[in-house]
């Protein structure tokens, strides 16, 4: 697509390892200007690594990445990775105006006068908003982005998709959101196994070629079995005849000597002939082999979950009326009325910053309302997994974390993790030197072991590698329970709420709509209310008109004014 354009970064034989394990192998690849490439692979493949090697983070242990001093990378980490201090110096450095303005488009109003302490309670969505704001307003050449939407709300993704078509530059994106990948790129890199495979193509293209690949792999593997299998039988034939020559060479016969050592030499030099056959042709054969040799098709791995709900089934679950939560300096949400039944799955909705998790946390005792009523049934157990996943016991191995001793929880438990892509040898390692993704497969596994009725996901797709997401989906598909989620995949939230609590104008209220009916009645309401606020406009102007050539005396005066005066009621009641 972008052949013609010019090299912005050459990388040739990289190679890295950690810990004795060989992440990158040999890899060769270039970035051309303007080109859009999403980085996938399975959590702890190297992702990131990659992303920190291309920005200089890193150093690899081989290999030349090739670019221009001039060039600056803008460098989007991910979100658990930003400090209050970083923020600080981006909004009192040079950028600061346009930092503002990028904040202010993203829904964060008024980020210069906020103080120390608004700093300090930055929801995940607000801390992603400004890293982007600064990456941003530093005008890079070329942007990496490593899981840019894993906090970001709709308003944010769609900014989001907007500013990378304005963008020259290229774009490297590492990212496990199906739909934004589909939106954003035009080519696939994918980390598996220490090598690097090219496709063309989003995300959707990825799959269905990758699906198309391993086909042919599977094909051509079976085809050279064959084939080896054929080979060796001759060989076998091969040996067999030669090792019959060696004796037929040694035999004592009768007769004449003079006649046995004439008998002797013909099938010694047959054996020699047939030794040499087998030789050359066993030569053949491994060069051929190794020449072109097809590797097993890996069987990507599957991830299962598996959930046991038992106990009382209560209807109505939790249950809110004229619900308030205020800080000192801002309202969250009031006048609230909503409840959740057993069973339902529901989607929260709503723009960064505006109280689902503080819902969330409510639902949980961890944090006061301030206004109203929130009812909870006492017969549920609730389970959590929230969006931070950093507070596991660092030093402790996974086991140890889990706390399981009785032998059948252990063999449960590292089934589990080995469903989900955690091998044997994670279960010994320290948490810390896990990734983002790792850690949070470990909490997941903790929660299906123990059995709940209700469980709050909050972002859980986070840091989960794409073949998990989806196993993720089928699994939550066979809980019984009720699941209450908050999630910007929006192929996620699709597959698995079929109604929603809906943060609007400062008020949370119950939808009984799938998030994709939401979203496609708000995308007509918006289109019928311009319309409908045209139609009002001209007929303000028609009426104006008139006004302005009937004399105030002529009763017609007043009917227009009547007529005008409700025109400009419609009027504000659409734009509420």
């Amino acid at each position: 697509m972008h052949s013609n354009q010019k090299t912005v970064i050459k990388v040739i034989g990289l190679e890295k390892s950690f810990h004795l394990k060989k992440v990158f192998d040999n890899i060769q690849f270039d970035i051309k200007n303007g080109e859009r490439i999403g980085l996938v692979g399975y959590n702890g493949t190297g992702k990131t690594t990659l992303a920190n090697i291309l920005f200089g983070k890193i150093t690899p242990d081989k290999g030349i990445i090739e670019k221009s001093s001039e060039l600056t990378i803008g460098y989007l980490s991910q979100s658990i990775d930003y400090e209050i201090s970083d923020f600080h110096q981006s909004l009192s450095g040079s950028t600061t105006k346009e930092l503002f303005q990028h904040a202010s488009e993203l829904g964060l109003q008024k980020v210069y006068d906020w103080e120390e302490d608004r700093l300090n309670h930055l929801s995940g969505g607000e801390k992603l908003k400004l890293a982007l704001s600064t990456v941003w307003a530093s005008k890079p050449d070329f942007l990496i982005l490593d899981e840019p939407t894993n906090h970001l709300d709709f308003h944010g993704i769609e900014w989001l998709v907007t500013e990378l078509e304005k963008f020259q530059g290229p774009v490297l994106i590492i990212s496990h959101d199906r739909h934004f990948l589909d939106e954003t790129v035009h080519r696939i890199f994918e980390i598996d196994h220490g090598k690097l495979h090219f496709y063309n193509g989003n995300y959707s293209d990825y799959r269905v070629e990758k699906q198309h690949r391993a086909e042919n792999q599977r094909h051509q593997y079976s085809a050279q079995q064959r084939q080896i299998e054929m080979v060796e039988s001759q060989m076998e034939q091969l040996k067999s005849w030669s090792e019959k020559a060696h004796r037929d060479s040694t035999k004592k016969g009768s007769g004449p000597s003079k006649r046995q050592n004439g008998i002797k030499e013909y099938h010694r030099a047959k054996a020699k002939k047939t030794d040499n056959q087998v030789k050359s042709k066993m030569k053949r054969l491994q060069n051929e082999l190794a020449k072109n040799k097809i590797d097993k098709p890996l069987d990507e791995v599957q991830v299962r979950f598996q959930f046991d709900t038992q106990g009382k089934r209560g209807k109505r679950i939790v249950e809110a009326k004229r619900l308030n939560k205020t800080y000192e300096d801002r309202t969250l949400f009031h006048s609230s009325n909503f409840y959740i039944n057993h069973g339902e799955r529901m989607g929260l909705l709503g723009e960064n910053g505006c109280g689902k998790t503080t819902l969330i946390k409510m639902i949980l005792d961890q944090e006061t309302y301030t206004d109203g009523n929130l009812w909870k049934s006492d017969s549920i157990n609730v389970a959590y997994l929230s969006q931070d996943v950093d507070d596991l016991p660092d030093d402790k191995s996974v086991m140890e974390a889990l706390g399981f001793t009785d032998r059948e929880d252990v063999l449960k438990a590292r089934t589990l993790l080995a469903n989900l892509g955690l091998q044997d040898a994670f279960i010994t390692k320290p948490i810390r030197t896990l990734s983002l993704g790792e850690r949070t497969r470990v909490k997941l596994v903790d929660m299906l072991m123990k059995e709940y009725d209700v469980l709050i996901l909050d972002e859980p797709t986070n840091h989960l590698d794409l073949p998990s997401r989806e196993q993720l989906e089928k699994t939550l598909a066979a809980f019984k329970g009720t699941i209450i989620t908050v999630s910007h995949d929006y192929y996620f939230l699709n597959k698995l709420c079929d109604r929603l609590l809906v943060f609007e104008n400062r008020q949370i209220k119950r939808v009984e709509m799938t998030p994709e009916e939401y979203f496609n009645k708000k995308i007509k309401k918006e289109d019928n209310q311009e319309e409908a606020l045209l139609i009002i406009e001209n007929k303000i102007a028609v009426i104006l008109g008139e006004l302005s050539i009937v004399d105030q005396k002529d009763p017609k005066y007043l009917v227009l004014d009547e007529e005008f005066k409700e025109l400009l009621k419609q009027k504000r009641n659409l734009n509420n």
